[in-house]
């Protein structure tokens, strides 16, 4: 399965739903997390809350490639991208390992995934430089086997998804 994460509607075409999922977060009900930790100690692999996560982090485990779309905030994920990727945290379990001399967190059988970045927005030189230091970082607790960040416009995401949609269909 592949999967389309955006903090904005896209008006894209879809070929195959069967195997592309995507969601318009903006569209959604995903309340913060609130830390509770529920996810490992009381419903281990589920968030104890109730809301449109629940549809969306299973999706993110089983994806092999993931198509993330984001206004570039401060360097980061906006707001919308940010709180969905906290909520994914039931994919992950309690436990710390050693990955390349750094400590990150046990995965849930999480398939391995080819990540697509595209940030978006008025970007200066210095947001992208932490903006790839923030995906480097998070690549291992993503299961990311390989990624790509694309920089552009909002004018341009259509077009940038497009290329990646068509680039999905030669694997």
């Amino acid at each position: 399965m592949k999967l389309i994460l955006s903090d904005r509607p896209l008006n894209i075409h879809i070929s195959d739903r069967n195997e592309i999922r995507y969601f318009d977060l903006s569209a959604l009900k995903i309340a913060n997390c609130t830390g509770c930790f529920g996810c490992w100690t009381k419903t281990p692999g589920k968030c104890v809350m109730r809301d449109d996560a629940t549809l969306i982090y299973p999706c993110i485990a089983k994806s092999n490639a993931v198509l993330y779309i984001s206004r570039l905030k401060y360097g980061g994920y906006d707001t919308i991208m940010k709180t969905m990727l906290e909520r994914a945290i039931p994919v992950q379990q309690a436990f710390i390992r050693i990955h390349r001399g750094e400590t990150h967190h046990v995965q849930r059988a999480v398939t391995p995934k080819k990540a697509t970045i595209i940030a978006y927005g008025d970007i200066d030189d210095e947001e992208q430089s932490i903006f790839r230091e923030l995906i480097a970082r998070n690549a291992c607790n993503m299961s990311f086997e390989s990624y790509e960040i694309i920089f552009t416009t909002e004018s341009m995401l259509e077009v940038m998804a497009t290329k990646i949609l068509e680039k999905w269909e030669k694997y």
